[in-house]
């Protein structure tokens, strides 16, 4: 099985029940499996073939499902990219996956104008010199074109930044996100009746993997957002009579203060599911008394394994708020290890790691990096976690200087090099520092020739770096902090904050 052909055995079944919803229209799985090999057939006809990687610059459109399965449908490689990356980021990693072709929203193609490169440039909106219109590319044929991927074959790349600076490409086969698919689909109930509320963005694994996925491995209805606002939140919820919603905790914070949820029907919602970065017992109550709810469940996991991890659910809060939960979920085996490899006792900290078909296949052209993150069918996740008397998991702290951001990584290497582009700047490290709705956020300490503004730092990075990951928080010094052998000391920079 492979995505193509999932959709087309679901047009089958559940031909004009809605597919997706948007702003909204609606598109039943008959058009959608139609529109899709349309599509599919414009594709081919400009020379996409087998295993040519194809770049989405799209936010959470009719048009990002269409061009996902279509490329799929022609056992090419799809390459979702996070919209809000600057146009010298997007660059990076069009080169990097060796993309033929990037398809751009018009909403969003700000970053991609002026680009040469690949050799197929396709927008959503009027085509300049060089480009193709997106629904040009719709061409009517009685053939149904067919997937020959199998489960095993590649299917998607998605792009993660690592602790080096820069993105790595996670790459999967069908095999991997089917697992994750059915993984979140039994733990959350997902059924064809279901209507699943996709506000985050379709580039990043969760969404997309486990929600998107769900919702088409099982036919349910997909409701679209191209973006995320608490008041959006609400409306979809109340007139799509949505049953499912992923989002970061800020999203959840954020949206317990609007107005207009005190009175709102959010009835039809049978599970609120979070991830990216704990909630404490006292977040979780102010959620669950904004929103009249005790159904909220979290969800831990990594990119890297599709993602998968751990849950802690609804009924788990009360107790156990701020942990990851007892059990890895359906298809996921977790162990906690110590520095010898052997399983950690009850308190002892050690590192998490993952075992399970959801396990991406590898880095995409870093065997280095993918041997260091892969033993054998286990995947270190970096992460240093403990086990209570209970059995629950509690992160400590990240081998990795991964920041967390509203459910969004961001990784402190990448930043710290753009920073020492700033004419005057020696040195700088970055850290996340504690915020009450993100969960953190990015702070830069950092030593120069002479004064610098915050605001002048701010500018410079915001034409390299996507607006999440610049420094909302700026401190200069002498000079950073360093042992012995020269090494940056964070956790100096981080106890200082936390005086």
């Amino acid at each position: 099985m492979n995505t193509s052909s999932l959709l087309a055995f679901q047009a089958k079944k559940y031909g004009d029940r809605d597919a997706l919803r948007f702003m909204g229209n609606g598109m039943t799985y008959g058009e959608l499996n139609q529109k899709v090999n349309q599509f599919s057939h414009g594709l081919k006809q400009q020379g996409i073939q087998k295993g040519d990687k194809v770049a989405l610059f799209l936010p959470n459109t009719t048009e990002f499902v269409i061009a996902y399965i279509a490329v799929q449908r022609l056992d090419a490689v799809v390459v979702p990219v996070n919209v809000k990356l600057t146009a010298e980021e997007l660059e990076y990693i069009l080169d990097h996956a060796d993309a033929k072709a990037l398809i751009v929203h018009e909403w969003v193609e700000g970053a991609a104008k002026g680009l040469t490169s690949p050799d197929m440039l396709i927008t959503t909106g009027a085509p300049d010199a060089g480009w193709l219109a997106f629904n040009d590319l719709f061409i009517q044929s009685g053939e149904e074109l067919i997937s020959q991927s199998k489960e095993d074959d590649e299917s998607t790349i998605l792009y993660t930044s690592g602790t080096t600076g820069r993105p790595k490409g996670v790459l999967f086969s069908y095999r991997n996100i089917f697992t994750v698919a059915s993984m979140i689909s039994v733990e959350m109930e997902v059924k064809p009746e279901s209507r699943i509320l996709l506000m985050m963005p379709l580039s990043h694994s969760a969404p997309l993997h486990l929600f998107l996925m769900a919702g088409l491995y099982v036919g349910s209805t997909l409701v679209l957002t191209p973006t995320f606002t608490p008041e959006l939140l609400v409306e979809t919820v109340e007139v799509e009579r949505t049953t499912h919603f992923f989002g970061a905790p800020v999203a959840y914070l954020l949206t317990a203060g609007h107005p207009k949820l005190q009175a709102a029907d959010l009835s039809s919602m049978k599970w609120w599911i979070y991830g990216g970065s704990p909630l404490s017992k006292g977040e979780i109550e102010k959620i669950s008394a904004a929103f009249h709810t005790d159904r909220l469940v979290c969800v831990y996991g990594l990119t890297e394994a599709g993602p998968s991890g751990a849950l802690l659910h609804a009924d788990e809060h009360t107790e156990k708020a701020r942990s990851i939960g007892k059990r890895a979920p359906l298809h996921t085996d977790l162990r906690i290890i110590n520095e010898d490899g052997a399983e950690a006792g009850t308190d002892e900290v050690g590192e998490i790691v993952l075992s399970g078909e959801g396990n991406m296949l590898g880095y995409y052209k870093d065997p280095e990096a993918t041997a260091k993150t892969m033993t054998g069918n286990w995947l270190r996740t970096g992460d240093l976690a403990k086990r209570d008397k209970d059995g629950y998991i509690w992160v400590v702290d990240r081998k990795k200087d991964l920041i967390i951001s509203g459910g969004v990584n961001v990784y402190p290497k990448e930043i710290e090099e753009a920073m020492l582009t700033v004419p005057g700047v020696r040195e700088a490290a970055v850290i996340g520092v504690p915020h009450p709705e993100w969960g953190e956020t990015v702070k830069a300490v950092f030593a120069a020739e002479t004064d610098i503004s915050d605001s002048e730092l701010a500018s410079h990075l915001a034409k390299k770096l996507a607006s999440f990951k610049v420094p909302k928080i700026y401190e200069q010094v002498e000079a950073l902090p360093r042992n012995a052998s020269g090494k940056i000391l964070k956790q100096v920079l981080r106890e200082a904050v936390v005086k």
